[in-house]
């Protein structure tokens, strides 16, 4: 099995380098659609508690949001839109893009 070094200078199967990988993207995600969501929640001028009433959301799941402690489902991503009156696009500006992707599944015949 081919090994790569990872920064902490570690040896790791590259199947463990690939899922490192994707859990550090997860987390760059996160944190990026978290100052997103600040960013609109403060132009639109409310705080966490004021955005968490209108999303029918607890304060500290907003701040855990922003923080890119949780990654939201899509659902509540429409509500919290729908809450600051804009376009899911505002939220997803200047994500990363994971290079590479797991093939879908064979698809039966």
């Amino acid at each position: 099995m081919q090994t790569k070094y990872l920064q902490t200078k570690t040896l790791l199967p590259l199947s463990s380098r690939m899922a490192e990988d994707r859990r550090l993207h997860s987390e760059k995600v996160a944190l990026r659609f978290g100052n997103n969501l600040r960013r609109c929640r403060m132009l639109a001028g409310l705080s966490q508690e004021e955005l968490g009433e209108r999303a029918s959301l607890h304060r500290t799941e907003i701040g855990r949001i922003e923080n890119g402690e949780t990654e939201p489902r899509l659902g509540t991503l429409h509500i919290l839109a729908a809450a600051l009156g804009v376009s899911l696009d505002r939220f997803t500006e200047g994500l990363p893009v994971l290079a590479t992707r797991k093939p879908p599944p064979p698809r039966p015949k």
